[in-house]
Order: structure tokens, then sequence, then C-alpha cells
């Protein structure tokens, strides 16, 4: 299996390479036929790629432990979600995620082609442009072929690498020593299963609007022809990102047992960057389509998405910073990401500075801002405050491997630093979010604005005012509770400012998000029932409105957490333990049990159950447990959740000190599920602007 997948490899590197020059050479040299072998070099490349992910399947899947990865990688569970764990062993490793990385790159290029075929059979039709295709084609296969050369050139990337025969006994099986590698425990989740692909899948995706956006510029075409070809995979790759990013914070909150699902980790920051850059893009692409401007920035912007990928993966593979998450430094991807990342900053910038005056606006003085208080203003805006926000982000991430001598260098920032930048940038985005749909091109009318806003507003202010009940009655008396404590949670709270400060930001936070609310949700109505207006209309603004509600789960969730840690007393003679008391919240034990499952997954699992009560009204039972790899002690924190409309219970058990006491950490999580609605909501609306009908 390992020769064989090696060799696939090395055939689908050489595809991807021939195919790259096949399609540039035919271009330049006005020769078709170069063009179509290049095509076929396309569809080798991935068939080859799909047959060396498919040998990792089914080696995992067999158990066949020939191939050093899988023997790393390979799944002991024996839960129902065991098969999909052995599925995810694909990607749950430095070389086999490039694999499958590179795959989807490919798979990508492979639907340009098939839709270049369509396009093949109607050259009659407008918007026909097979120089484009021709061109996005070679760009992706460039890509493809960069990322065959990391697996095929370096060490620890490469994904066929025979099982060492130090591994192996006399009699074909695994030496003892060899037999306890195995994936991860804490990978060991139906969510962060998930999580990879999906975003691997978002930024493949952004391979696309990348090389049609160079395509445009080598045959300086600034017609919206490669803005119509890219505009579906910009809404699926965001879209997908999304949904990975939510599936990593889903994971985050149940397993890792710290209570939250965002903490400013480096390679939580590395899977933000893109989708930051995805917002100005799709908003940018969107002024294009329509009003003929910004063609400058929807190119430098589609780059820059592609761009900051290759920073994500330098990131996380290069080994310049420090995280649970990343992996091992290594030379190759080093140099290579390193250069991606230089080639896919200076061409773009070069070729706009020489076709500048082809990508001016269609209509002059359509690309500058007349007045800031118009819709030309805001999408402007916009695309300043997410550029920014993620060149910060990017800045703040990787200062701990800069020079001393620059501001933050060699430091390794708090979550406290990011959210100090995050909170009142993100509030002031979503303000103008809001404000934008009631915003006029050019210069808005007042009092038309005035008329459109009034019945939205008076709706806000209800939303607001029964949102600041909630906030001076639960959240205020929560932060108040904690600073009270004068712990190292007190602690934190006091870096983020004075109580004025922090208060009233959330407050002016509410006030953003409700009138966020209600003026997306009467676009969205006026879009539903208009039948003219596009879904990429109707799927924007029920986006909008998902903001909202993620805004008001943010606040809560993430801003007035209380937490109390602390022992339960615990008699073993007796089996019973005294009553735990959060606020308003009281556990009971009820029991514990201890399972032995080292036969089958090299785990052990100690589970203890409580039921809930809240004023003295039983509101559920919770079991939280620790699992333990017996091999390598590490430990799994399974928490225990009981969620209700307006917060969560979140109960996370750390085993028992000398005494046998339990070591309990409990928090109260507000508004969180108004976090989770959010984001499904969030994912629907840009669904529904990915497959309705688009109209120029």
């Amino acid at each position: 299996m390992a020769t064989a997948g090696s060799a696939i490899l090395a055939i689908a590197g050489i595809a991807a390479i021939a195919a790259c020059a096949l399609l540039f050479a035919g271009h330049f040299a006005h020769k078709p036929q170069l063009s179509k072998i290049g095509r076929i070099g396309v569809l080798v490349n991935v068939a080859a790629l799909l047959v060396c992910c498919a040998i990792l399947v089914v080696c995992f899947m067999t158990g066949d432990v020939t191939i050093k990865y899988v023997v790393e990688e390979r799944s002991f569970s024996t839960d129902s979600l065991a098969w999909l764990y052995k599925l995810s062993g694909l990607w749950a490793g430095r070389a086999g995620s490039l694999l499958f990385w590179a795959f989807l790159i490919a798979l990508f290029n492979g639907v340009i082609l098939l839709r270049a075929f369509t396009f093949d059979r109607k050259r009659a039709v407008e918007g026909y442009a097979e120089h484009l295709d021709n061109l996005a084609m070679a760009v992706v296969s460039l890509v493809v072929a960069v990322f065959c050369g990391l697996l095929l050139f370096s060490e620890g990337n490469m994904p066929f690498a025979p099982t060492p025969d130090n591994w192996m006994a006399s009699d074909g099986q695994l030496t003892a020593t060899a037999s306890i590698y195995s994936m991860n425990k804490l990978l060991e989740h139906w969510a962060m299963a998930i999580h990879p692909p999906m975003l691997f899948v978002g930024y493949a995706g952004l391979s696309v609007p990348f090389a049609y956006a160079l395509a445009a510029l080598i045959t300086n075409d600034a017609s919206k022809l490669w803005v119509e070809r890219t505009t579906r995979f910009v809404l699926a790759s965001w879209l997908f990102l999304g949904a990975g990013i939510g599936l990593g914070a889903v994971w985050a909150y149940v397993v890792l047992g710290w209570g939250g699902y965002w903490g400013w980790d480096p390679v939580e920051n590395a899977s933000l960057l893109s989708w930051l850059v995805c917002v100005a893009l799709i908003h940018t692409l969107t002024v294009y389509r329509q009003r003929g401007a910004f063609k400058r920035w929807a190119v430098m912007c589609a780059c820059l998405a592609f761009t900051f990928v290759i920073v994500a993966t330098f990131i996380t593979r290069s080994g310049i910073v420090q995280s649970v998450h990343a992996f091992a430094g290594d030379p190759v991807s080093l140099a290579l990401f390193g250069g991606l990342i230089v080639v896919s900053l200076v061409v773009p910038i070069a070729g706009i500075a020489l076709r500048w005056k082809s990508f001016a606006a269609d209509t002059e003085g359509a690309d500058d801002v007349e007045n800031m208080l118009s819709k030309d203003g805001a999408y402007y805006f916009n695309n300043v405050i997410m550029i920014v926000f993620t060149l910060l982000l990017t800045y703040m991430t990787v200062s701990s491997a800069l020079p001393s001598w620059l501001p933050f260098g060699g430091q390794s920032l708090s979550a406290t630093a990011y959210e100090a930048i995050a909170r009142p940038l993100g509030i002031v985005y979503l303000l103008i979010l809001a404000v934008c749909p009631l915003l006029a091109w050019g210069k808005t009318d007042p009092g038309k604005f005035v008329r459109q806003a009034r019945i939205p507003a008076l709706c806000a202010i209800v939303l607001f005012v029964i949102l600041a009940f909630w906030w001076a009655t639960q959240f205020v008396p929560a932060y108040d509770a904690t600073i009270a404590k004068g712990n190292t949670a007190s602690e934190t709270l006091l870096e983020a400012g004075p109580g004025w400060y922090y208060n009233g930001l959330a407050l002016i936070g509410l006030l953003v998000a409700s009138l966020l609310f209600f003026n997306a949700a009467f676009m969205f109505a006026r879009n539903v029932k208009t039948p003219a207006k596009r879904a990429s209309a109707i799927g924007g603004s029920f986006a909008h409105v998902a903001m909202a509600v993620i805004l008001i789960g943010l606040i809560g969730s993430n801003m007035y957490v209380y937490e109390e840690t602390g022992y339960m007393e615990y008699d073993e003679a007796t089996d019973t333990a005294k009553s735990f008391q959060v606020q308003e919240y009281r556990l009971e034990y009820t029991g514990s049990s201890f399972t032995d499952n080292s036969n089958a997954d090299n785990s052990v699992l100690y589970e203890v159950e409580f039921d809930a009560f809240k004023d003295d009204k039983f509101i559920g039972h919770v079991s939280p447990s620790i699992q333990v790899d017996v091999i390598t002690q590490q430990q799994k924190v399974n928490a225990g959740v009981i969620s209700q409309a307006e917060e969560d219970l979140f109960v996370v058990y750390h085993g028992v000190n000398m005494q046998g006491d339990f070591s309990l950490d409990v928090r109260i999580n507000q508004f969180i599920l108004l976090v989770w609605v959010g984001f499904g909501m969030l994912m629907v609306g840009t669904f529904i602007a990915l497959v309705g009908r688009r109209r120029t």
C-alpha cells in the first residue's frame, strides 16, 4: 500500500505540473490543443489524489498497519461513531490532512473544468469565457502542485511512508511499543471529526476566486465574468468555513472542559482570518456585480482571502507559534508556504498596478465615496474594518515569534488583549451593518432615511428595553459577584477595563443588536414579498438577522459568565456527598461509576452523577466524566450541560483530592443558546444566497 500510494501521489504531482504548464502555454501560444491536453491533466490529478485518499481510508477501515501514518492516527473507539473516527484518521494528522486538502483543491479544479465544458457547449451564450476558465485551472493546478511537492519532498508530510521495521515484530504484527500509537482521544468526538473537513473545503474553495482574479488580471478582462464565475464559490467557501468554526466551538465547549467555546488560541485565530476577509469579499463582489465599482478592491480581496488561507496554514504547520492544536515545525513547509504567501501577495499587487486603468469603475467617480452616510461609505468601511482587523489579528497571533523591538514582539498575548480590540470593533461593524440597508447610493436623503428607519427603530427600542432590564438584573449582578470574589476570574475582568466601560460596552452592544435585528428583519420581510428580489438579498438579510442574535448571545455567554470552583465533600463509607451551591443552582450527588475499557480502546472512564435544582426546583440530571488514556495518561473531560432558554448550567468533574472529595467547576453561561441558534441561522442565510437564482 505504501509503495502504491507514493507512486500515485507522484503521478498526481506530475499531472498538476503538466496541467499548469499546458494550460498556460495553450493560452499564451494561442494553441487550443495544448489547453485541451492540459484539461486532461486536471482530470488525472483529481483521479490520482482521490485514489491516494481512498488508499488511506481503506487502511484505516481494515486495520492495515503497513503505513506509518495509519498506525499513528488510527482509532480504537468502540462506540457507535467508531466508523466516523476511523474515517477521520484521513485528516487527523499532519500528512493526511495535507493530502486531503490537496485533493479538495484538485476537486474544485475539476468543478471549474466541468463548468467550462458546460460553457463550451454554449459558445453563443453571453458570458462564455474560455480564456478565464483555462487560466483559472492553470493557477489552481499550480497550487495543487505546491501541495504535492510538500507531500513528496518532506519526510514529515509524506502520508505513505512505510511503517518502520523496528515497529514490526517477526510475526508481522506491531510491537508492544508501536501498538499503543493511536489518534488523540480528544479528537474522538462527532463535532471534531467533522470540523477539519469543513474548514478544508472552505480553504480549498478560496483557491477558485484567487485563480479567477489572477486570470482576469492576466487577460486584462475587467468585466463581470470572473465575478459571476466565482460568487458561488466564495459563498460556499464562507459557508463551510463558518460551519467548521462553529463545529470547533461546539467541540471546545463540551470536550475541553473550560466552559467556553473561543479562547483566541493561535490555531483558532488562523481559522478566522480567511472567514473575515471573505466578509469583505462577498460585499465587494456585490458592488462589482451591481454597480461596476470596487473592482480593484474585489481583485485584492479575492487574493487576500487565499493568502490568509496560506497564512493560517503557515501558522499551524511552520512551528513559529506554540499552540496545543499546532503541528510540529517543518523546514519544507516553512519554505514552500512562506514562498506561496509572498507570491500570492506580490503578483496581484503588481497586476493591479499594471491594470490600474482597466480595473477602474465603469462609471467615473463610482469608486469614490461622495458621502460617508451612504451605501458606498458603508461598503467602504465594511472592507476597511474587516481587512484591518484581519491584519491586526494576524500580527497579534504571530507576535510571540517577532523580534522583541517590535510592539508585543516575543510576547504571547492573552485573550483579554484580543477582546479589547474585537469587542468595540465588532460592535461598530455591526452598527454599520444595521444602518447600511437604509442608506442610498451616492447620497442618502435624510427624510427617506427617517421614514424607512422609524418603525424598525421603535421595535428595536422595545427589544432594547427588555434586554437592558436583563442586563441590569442578571448581567451586572453576575459581574459584581465575580469581581467581589477577588480570584483569577475577577482579575481577568478588571484587565478588560473599569466596570463602567465593561458594562457600558455591553449595553451599547445590546442596543446595536436590537437595531440590527429589526432593520434586518424588516428588510428580510420586504425581500421575501418582492418576487424580483434576488436570493442573495433574501439570504443576506436573513444572515444579518442572525448576526444580531449571535451578538446578544456573545455578550451574555462571553462577558457575563459566573463560575464556582471547589470540592463537594464525599463520604465513601455511605456513598453520600454534601450539596454544591452555585448562586440559585444546587447540585445533589446521586452516584458514581468506573468503566474499564482498557482492553478495547486503552481508556478508563470515571463518571459522577448529579441531580440539578434551580430555586429548589428539579431541572435535570448531569453526568460529567473524565476519560483517561491508560497508556499516555491524557485526560478527556466530558462536561455535563443542562441547557435552558436563558442560560446553561455547565458542570465539569476534575477528579478527587486526597480526602476523596469531588473537584467541580460549575459555570452559568447566559444566553449561550443564542450563539448556537444564531450561528445556525447564519448558515441558513448563506445557503439561501448560495443556491438561489441570481441575476445581475
